[in-house]
């Protein structure tokens, strides 16, 4: 699953994010990844504990859970809050994988890191390189979006991100805990879901539509971890 979720922050957002994030004190990002991360990783990041990062996430957050797109294709239990990276000057972050298990800041709660987003808040022309790279069984799709734009993926993918050569890529990142843990289940939710969607614009709500909307549910009834 690689979904492309257009337009989570409006151009005017994402304004006020860069600049409330130019004014912010960075930290180096291996400070927030394992050993073998620290290995590949050269980027900053925003504190966790930042005001910032948490005033920003919130908005992050309430924008995700009233995005239909988001809602269906993540079908979340829980997300951790927002973080903020950028990369400059050939930073970069070598292949990884997502930790299975993310730690809630401020809380005593933790989540299995089912599904991973990048919220783009640099424009593509602002800087040279930075491709998210993620890698699943269909080969490697390289990833840069317009700023405002989200791209969802599988924890489970190998990813990384090429060296920045010019100008900054500043980003916004974040796991969520699915209702759904496999893969494949919340992909063919999200593409029955997109289906009946489509066909109910067409048809309305008739006898097939209401039919295929119970399997829907009974289906995530039967895979749902709540």
């Amino acid at each position: 699953m690689l979904i492309h979720i257009p337009d989570v922050l409006t151009k005017n957002q994402v304004a006020d994010f860069r600049a409330q994030l130019a004014k912010a004190d960075w930290i180096d990002g291996k400070a927030t990844v394992g050993v073998q991360g620290a290995r590949v990783k050269q980027n900053r990041q925003l504190p966790v504990d930042s005001p910032v990062t948490r005033a920003l996430g919130e908005i992050i957050l309430k924008a995700i859970y009233s995005n239909p797109i988001f809602m269906a294709a993540a079908l979340p239990l829980r997300t951790v809050p927002p973080l903020f990276n950028s990369y400059e000057g050939g930073e970069h972050y070598g292949l990884h994988v997502d930790g299975a298990i993310r730690l809630v800041p401020g809380s005593n709660l933790s989540l299995r890191t089912d599904v991973s987003s990048t919220l783009f808040l640099s424009e593509p022309d602002e800087y040279d390189g930075g491709e998210l790279v993620v890698q699943d069984t269909y080969g490697s799709h390289e990833v840069k979006l317009p700023a405002g734009d989200l791209i969802l993926y599988a924890s489970t993918s190998l990813h990384k991100v090429e060296p920045v050569t010019r100008g900054a890529r500043v980003c916004s990142f974040f796991w969520t805990q699915s209702m759904v843990r496999s893969d494949l289940q919340r992909n063919m939710l999200y593409e029955l879901d997109a289906n009946i969607q489509s066909l109910r614009e067409k048809l309305g709500d008739c006898d097939e539509v209401v039919s295929l909307t119970g399997h829907y549910h009974n289906l995530l009834r039967q895979w749902g971890d709540v």
